[in-house]
């Protein structure tokens, strides 16, 4: 058996052994984990924030808040004012275009852009800027109150809504109409007890074309909707078009108008509509607010009416107005006082009570406010403004605030003066 063999290892001199050298693991770098992203979103929000809270943007949206409020009342002697509020004040963009042009260009933010950039940029700069303490305790207040007002603009605009109640003396209503917004009304009158009513609101109308319901079994097709119009006598010996195939329309010719401007005017709208089942069209009729009667019409054993109303707001009471007085200064013309005395019903309660409402002194009741607004020319109407705003307390309660937070912080600081100066 031969002897075993030692290990040499290489670069050794020949015949010589040398020890195993241990065999130590490879040293690696630690792996560094890759943070630029996050450098640049970190950049990313410090620029955001520096941007909404500085100063300059302040100055900037309340520079072209002034151009806005001063091109929004301009534009209301070509628009109305109703108009200059949703295009100008009511919008994020406002769009200009060439009188009878079909294109349009944006030119100005509106005003919900640039309030809302304000209030982004006022949020910002407070709780970067300022720090709780007690001696801020009125500049918060303040703050908080500048925000409010803000967000309860925005909030009247989005929920607030205005409509009247038109009542004669003697009769009773659970609704009121809105002044510019109409709504088609399909009505089921097969039941003698009650009457199965299907709205259609202008938004809808307007976009015209074909219009399903599942409480309707059939389809209405709206072929033209006029946003303001007037009817007139078609006449025997005129060749002007029919309006409509059927009930009033044969012996109408109905004209598109521009829309009003006039603060004491309103658009009256009108629409051609077509009734469609399966069984094929049953033809066409003009429905308009100049008509003061529905239009009626059969289908499958059941009868309907068409009528084009002012949109309805339903409550659930009643008001039925039991007499209207025009109060004027003894030997003159001069009105001195508007009331109504009504009577107010509510089934489900069982509430029966009467209120007198004058001006200055609202009806306040289910989240509405009721105001003596107008009167009939015989004195034995009433119109009464229902105003539905969940948010009317916010503009008072935002007052409140800035001012007690405005009188905190003087007060403050003049006691302290006043006390600085009387130890030194």
């Amino acid at each position: 058996m031969n002897p075993p063999e030692k290990l040499r290892l290489a670069g050794s001199p020949a015949g010589s052994a040398a020890p195993l050298a241990p065999h130590l693991p490879e040293r690696r770098e630690p792996l560094q984990a890759d943070t630029s992203w996050l450098k640049a979103l970190d950049g990313f929000l410090d620029g955001l924030i520096n941007f909404f809270s500085s100063l300059r943007l302040t100055v900037v949206c309340l520079g072209i808040g002034l151009v806005l409020v001063f091109c929004g009342t301009l534009a209301q002697v070509d628009l109305g004012l109703y108009k200059a509020q949703n295009e100008y004040f009511r919008s994020f963009v406002v769009f200009w275009g060439p009188k009878g042009a079909t294109w349009r260009i944006p030119v100005l933010p509106g005003g919900y852009l640039v309030g809302g950039v304000l209030l982004l940029n006022l949020i910002a700069s407070h709780f970067r800027r300022f720090r709780f303490s007690r001696d801020k305790v009125g500049i918060w207040m303040v703050h908080v109150g500048l925000i409010l007002l803000l967000l309860g603009q925005l909030l009247t605009d989005v929920l607030a809504r205005e409509s009247s109640l038109h009542l004669r003396e003697g009769e009773a209503r659970n609704y009121s109409e809105a002044d510019r917004q109409c709504e088609l009304a399909v009505i089921d009158t097969t039941q003698s007890d009650a009457d199965t009513v299907v709205a259609i609101p202008q938004g809808r109308l307007m976009n015209e074309g074909e219009i399903q319901n599942d409480a309707l079994p059939f389809v209405v097709r709206v072929n033209r909707f006029y946003v303001n119009s007037q009817l007139a006598d078609r006449g025997n010996d005129t060749n002007a078009p029919v309006a409509a195939s059927q009930g009033l329309g044969p012996g109408l010719v109905v004209k598109d108008l521009p829309r009003v401007t006039e603060m004491d005017r309103r658009d009256v709208p009108s629409a051609v509509v077509e009734i469609l089942t399966p069984q094929g069209s049953l033809g066409t009729w003009l429905v308009s607010e100049y008509l003061d009667r529905p239009q009626s019409f059969s289908y499958d054993h059941r009868s309907y009416d068409l009528v084009l109303r002012p949109l309805r707001y339903y409550k659930p009471f009643s008001i039925r107005l039991q007499q209207f007085r025009h109060d004027v200064y003894p030997g003159t013309d001069i009105p001195k006082n508007f009331s109504s005395r009504v009577l107010l019903q509510r089934a489900d309660t069982g509430e029966s009570r009467e209120v007198l409402i004058y001006m200055n002194n609202p009806l306040r009741y289910a989240g509405e406010t009721f105001y003596q607004a107008s009167f009939d020319t015989d004195n034995h109407g009433s119109i009464l403004q229902v105003v539905h705003n969940p948010s009317w307390l916010t503009p008072y309660f935002a007052c409140v605030l800035v001012g007690t937070g405005l009188l905190l912080h003087f007060v403050m600081h003049l006691f302290g003066f006043t006390f600085r100066r009387r130890t030194a």
